[in-house]
């Protein structure tokens, strides 16, 4: 016959045991979720600014990379061409959204690192966390290439108020 109390004293030893590794998982996600927080915190307040080489645009965007401001110098209008003013907007524009896309990389490594505690390895037949979260969208990298505007419809005169050639 089994001894019922050495065999209560191993189920409590093993009872303590695993309330251990459970306290320490508690602990040890509450300490990535607080981190995760203020790296999202950090990402959030991301901002990036860039300016033209002669100065004339200056373009800021946030850490989604939509643009927040767009200023022109003074002179901006006086000095270039409307196209190439465009261009040179949307340059410095790609210039400040590659700059937030970098600081947002920077901020978030740190969190995308490091070895963590996975309930799986503890327990057989439980999910993996990691397999739990979804992974984040690629984001393209933005065109090189500027685009061409589309060819002008054979259908009209030329006489078009519209068109943008005469201005």
């Amino acid at each position: 016959m089994t001894d019922p109390t050495g065999r209560r004293a191993e189920l409590e030893a093993r009872n303590a045991a695993m309330r251990e590794q459970v306290d320490s998982l508690l602990a040890e996600l509450r300490k990535k979720t607080d981190e995760l927080r203020e790296t999202q915190a950090q990402a959030m307040a991301i901002t990036a600014t860039a300016v033209s080489k002669d100065g004339a645009v200056r373009a800021t965007v946030d850490s989604a990379g939509a643009l927040t401001s767009l200023e022109f110098s003074a002179n901006a209008f006086e000095r270039t061409t409307p196209d190439k003013l465009a261009r040179l907007a949307t340059e410095t524009v790609r210039q400040a959204v590659a700059k937030a896309r970098t600081e947002l990389n920077e901020v978030l490594a740190p969190a995308q690192r490091g070895a963590s505690v996975d309930l799986s390895e503890m327990l057989p037949g439980v999910p993996s966390l990691a397999d739990l979260i979804p992974q984040p969208p690629v984001v393209p990298q933005p065109s090189t290439q500027p685009r061409r505007p589309a060819p002008r419809s054979d259908d009209d005169d030329g006489d078009s108020i519209m068109d943008r050639s005469g201005w």
